[in-house]
């Protein structure tokens, strides 16, 4: 994976970071994009997991550089990553 691939995967992780975020109802910190790119990442990890261990089916993924990047499953993950730390850390942070 080059330079270029591992920024195409940080624009979409951080765009899926950020509407799991919205779905979720929780803003995490205030990085911005950055946040929410960890987010999509760590979205995409949990969704994955989750997917894999329900036996759901694989749909909307995009092949960079060789490796798939679950789409639907990131914003998932991080709409209930998202919903679970703002459950957690309660009117800390909040969207307005």
């Amino acid at each position: 994976m080059g330079l270029f691939d591992f920024l195409i995967y940080l624009l979409i992780a951080a765009i899926c970071g950020g509407i799991g975020q919205s779905l979720g109802g929780f803003k995490i910190g205030s990085g911005g994009c950055l946040i929410s790119a960890g987010v999509g990442f760590i979205g995409a990890i949990l969704g994955k997991w989750i997917a894999v261990e329900l036996d759901l089916p694989r749909f909307w993924s995009i092949e960079i550089g060789g490796s798939q990047f679950p789409i639907i499953w990131s914003i998932i993950g991080a709409a209930i990553l998202s919903g679970v730390l703002g459950a957690v850390l309660k009117g800390k942070s909040k969207l307005k």
